[in-house]
């Protein structure tokens, strides 16, 4: 194990595994030859984004502060047998809710219910201290009959969001973004918004709640003085010693200009924010932080607090470089139709990233590329930012390199082979060209409206099926060649056969017998993939085959698949340019729900022996100022890597908990 840079001793990446979860460590090269000013920097924004770590928990659900709370007063007090069965069934219970960032499954949505009994839960209260558990002055059996149903009733909140489409999305997702409203007044409401705001590409309901008190719906706005207001003042307090240290005019205007957005909740200032971000191409180290992706939202509208702190990895970044300086080549390029297309790509910068820290949406599950802003007349005025984030996929590509996966998955010899040679590059590429020209391209008609008004529950399938296919596309095009960042087109193959067979067959290793997909991401996997495989049975394509007992699935011809994937891309831009609500609607029901149960039930059979963990997150390195002892003034900033994941949540606990149970 290590604690710093520097060391000669090998680094662990592996550090914890629970349930379907294995945690990982990351390191995060570069950081100790930053000046003490860029450390500063780094520092501050990575407390900034820790004092928001409660505002994610809550959006996620509004009793999961309490249960969070309640399991950190139980590990700490809890004065029975630690060693007993149940106890450590209460460990994995507990760790699956700190990984989630509630109760509620980080990928599939679902209640996670614990595996031990309520019986068993109220002895851990009993022999706990009271005064560490979040009783908010009720007595201890008051505060079990709140909490009880909550983690112990499978029909309490059993969906983090519900895009189902026969039901109202807003009055069946748990998600604390709405109360007491139904998904008709929201958009009625919004709807009203935007006819009396005069401005309508603001992204009007990112940073609030709608609730309906006395009969009127109305918004709980995320701002100093308003909702989630003790934890948005320390964000403030952290970014405004931010700007203090902050490496260019750019990235000063940029802070100044969040900090304004979180005391006013003005959106206006939000998009300056995002404007001045996109232009600040320089500052080494950068920050992603406020209400952003909106996954966790059924109405696709609000936004999910998330912070990612890094520094640009300046060789890699020549990759990813490369990739965006012919950026308007890959659009003029494009199978989509021309009036879809940018006439002007502008403002693409590119970069591969260390990630020094992360919270909220982004951790401990993380991303491994970004591209934002995410308000999409921005991306077309003023350009976007797209990182691929190294040394996570560096830390997922060393275990993969172990993982005995493509040997039982792989059709073929050559295809297992072509994957252990070439797919670590291929999935680099792939997330490359995905969040740089996929994300990036396209464009929408005037006069019609943000997906989150016409595609409304399917625009997030749909734009990560939209990105997928550009990056599929381009995967197998000689310029890659030409511009010197993929060596042959086996590359490009390895990335064809690991996607097809993820999108058909192995991710529904994440999936519970009886259920369908619910996360976007794997919806848009296994649209692309099952829509592509359809549309080439006559040919075969995408061959599905059985051999002693066990499916297989092959792509036999990969110049053909492409022109497929094109086919596919030109459709969902479309739907996404003219606002296409039923044709988005069908082609994800159709092709992204539904969940062959009898193939699921043989990749869990085959999965098992493997004993690989589906999912995968990080323990985050820790930031630790040195001062001067006279002056208090910070002299050096050390990072660590922490080994203990309970131990970083109690930390955090400890140290950022800002919030009260109830928001």
């Amino acid at each position: 194990m290590i604690e710093g840079e520097g060391s000669d001793q090998s680094f662990e990446i592996k550090a914890d595994r629970f349930a379907d979860i294995q945690v990982l460590r990351y390191r995060a090269p570069g950081f100790d030859q930053l000046t003490l000013q860029q450390k500063k920097l780094a520092y501050y924004l990575a407390e900034a984004g820790l004092s928001g770590r409660d505002i994610f928990y809550d959006q996620r659900y509004k009793h999961n502060l309490r249960v969070r709370k309640t399991l950190e007063g139980i590990l700490k007090s809890y004065e029975g047998n630690r060693q007993s069965p149940d106890f450590e069934k209460f460990l994995v219970y507990a760790r699956r809710v700190f990984f989630a960032n509630g109760i509620h499954h980080h990928y599939s949505n679902t209640k996670m219910l614990p595996d031990f009994s309520r019986e068993y839960f109220r002895e851990l209260l009993e022999k706990s201290d009271l005064s560490k558990l979040p009783l908010a002055g009720k007595p201890i059996e008051d505060f079990r009959a709140l909490i009880e149903p909550v983690i112990f009733d499978p029909k309490v909140a059993a969906k983090v969001v519900d895009l189902s489409a026969d039901v109202d999305n807003v009055t069946a997702s748990a998600s604390n973004f709405y109360e007491g409203v139904t998904e008709q007044e929201v958009e009625a409401y919004y709807e009203a918004l935007r006819k009396k705001s005069g401005n309508p590409r603001l992204s009007h309901g990112l940073n609030s709640k709608v609730v309906k008190e006395n009969g009127e719906v109305r918004e709980k706005v995320w701002k100093v003085g308003g909702m989630y207001s003790a934890a948005i003042e320390r964000i403030v307090f952290w970014l405004e010693k931010a700007v203090t240290v902050a490496e260019t005019e750019e990235q000063r205007d940029s802070l100044r200009h969040l900090i304004e957005y979180y005391k006013t909740g003005d959106l206006q200032k939000f998009d300056e924010h995002c404007i001045a971000w996109v232009k600040d191409t320089k500052s080494r180290i950068d920050a992603v932080n406020g209400f952003i992706e909106v996954y966790q939202d059924p109405m696709q509208k609000k936004g999910s607090f998330e912070s990612v702190v890094s520094l640009r990895d300046e060789e890699a970044s020549r990759r990813i470089d490369t990739i965006s300086q012919s950026a308007q080549w890959f659009e003029d390029h494009s199978p989509i139709k021309p009036e879809h297309k940018k006439k002007n790509v502008v403002g693409i910068s590119a970069k591969v990233i260390t990630v020094v820290s992360e919270v909220g949406d982004s951790a401990p599950a993380t991303p491994v590329g970004i591209n934002l802003p995410n308000a999409e007349w921005i991306r077309e005025q003023h350009g976007s930012k797209s990182v691929t984030i190294g040394n996570i996929m560096a830390a997922y590509n060393e275990v993969r390199s172990r993982s005995p996966m493509i040997d039982e998955f792989g059709a073929t010899p050559e295809i297992i082979e072509r994957v252990k040679k070439h797919g670590a590059l291929a999935r680099t590429l792939h997330v490359d060209m995905h969040e740089v020209i996929g994300h990036a391209s396209g464009q929408i008609n005037p006069g019609v409206g943000n997906t989150d008004k016409t595609l409304k529950g399917y625009a997030g399938t749909l734009e990560e099926a939209r990105a997928d296919l550009v990056a599929l596309y381009y995967a197998l095009d000689p310029k890659l060649l030409e511009i010197g960042v993929m060596p042959s087109m086996e590359v490009g193959k390895a990335d064809y056969d690991s996607y097809i067979l993820e999108g058909l067959m192995t991710q529904l290793y994440r999936v519970e017998p009886g259920h369908d997909l619910e996360e976007a991401h794997m919806r848009n996997r296994q649209l692309v993939s099952a829509w592509a495989y359809e549309k080439g049975l006559g040919e075969r394509v995408i061959e599905r085959s059985q051999r002693e007992g066990k499916t297989y699935f092959k792509v036999n011809d990969y110049e053909k698949l492409r022109k497929i994937f094109g086919e596919l891309l030109r459709e969902i831009q479309r739907i996404k340019s003219e606002g296409d609500y039923e044709a988005g609607k069908n082609l994800v029901e159709t092709y992204g729900v539904k969940v062959d149960q009898e193939l699921l039930k043989e990749v869990h059979l085959r999965y098992k022996p493997l004993n690989i963990a589906p999912y995968m997150g990080f323990i985050q390195p820790r930031l630790v100022p040195v001062t001067n002892e006279q002056t208090g003034e910070i002299r050096e900033i050390k990072i660590e890597y922490p080994t203990d994941f309970i131990g970083q949540m109690l930390e955090y606990a400890d140290k950022y908990s800002y919030l009260p149970i109830e928001n």
